[in-house]
């Protein structure tokens, strides 16, 4: 067995990291946003931030076979993409942060971004986003700082989405994929700055077969008339998440 995978193995609170994971999936699954809302939370209280990152963004591509075929057909693609690309810009810095700050500063930051963004979306976040082509990019460029610093990247782009005018359908659509592409992105921008190790890639194998079968089972769950009770699922558990995940606890 290699050495790299060994070590993965022994990661402190495995268990536990795998069942935020698994509950990740399932809301990314039927609400087609909000897993990184809730695995970071959960995740940095057993690992480094760095480490929490890089794992769940290759875990993410348990995303591209369960979520991403249906995603993509209903998605507005060049705004996705255009988004994506702004993200892959701006993502260094945000690792350059990452690398850069204490441990703690990142782990409380998670969580209290999880928690404001919960707030926006409690209030019923509706601010018309108006400015097209040149706000779209400001977004994915803010997203990229946030992903990369702290492995949530969606925030901006939840809030953007929100603000727009479009079907549910297309919303969900536009989130899976920007989350998906953008955290398939997170691995090798963390490996230029030297933040991926071998157990760093195994543990994000070991936690793909939780992440897939949430995302799966989630998709599977999901049914359009009841989107309203998805959506206060997803809301409940990223509170759950962003709560449990402050330092205060370890006082």
């Amino acid at each position: 067995m290699p050495e790299a995978l060994v070590e993965a193995l022994a990661t402190p609170g495995l268990v536990w990291v795998c069942a935020a994971s698994l509950l990740a999936g399932l809301v990314y699954g039927f609400a087609g946003f909000g897993s990184a809302l809730v695995f970071m939370p959960l995740a940095v209280i057993f690992l480094p931030p760095p480490l929490a990152i890089a794992a769940f963004s290759l875990s993410a591509l348990a995303s591209l076979v369960t979520v991403i075929p249906k995603a993509w057909k209903v998605a507005n693609r060049p705004q996705t993409l255009l988004m994506v690309g702004m993200s892959l810009i701006t993502m260094p810095l945000g690792i350059a942060l990452l690398r850069l700050a204490p441990e703690v500063t990142i782990r409380t930051v998670v969580c209290i971004l999880t928690l404001v963004t919960l707030a926006a979306l409690l209030a019923g976040w509706k601010v018309p986003l108006k400015g097209g082509t040149p706000l779209r990019a400001g977004v994915g460029a803010l997203s990229g700082i946030t992903g990369g610093s702290t492995g949530l990247n969606g925030p901006p782009v939840i809030l953007f989405n929100l603000g727009s005018d479009q079907s549910v359908e297309v919303t969900r659509g536009n989130l899976a994929c920007f989350l998906t592409f953008n955290s398939l992105l997170m691995m090798p921008m963390m490996w230029l700055q030297g933040l991926i190790d071998g157990p760093a890639i195994w543990l994000g194998v070991i936690l793909l077969l939780p992440y897939a079968v949430g995302t799966w089972s989630g998709a599977r769950l999901f049914r359009p008339e009841a989107a309203g009770v998805y959506k206060t699922a997803a809301y409940v558990l990223i509170g759950a998440a962003g709560v449990m995940g402050l330092p205060i606890w370890e006082g």
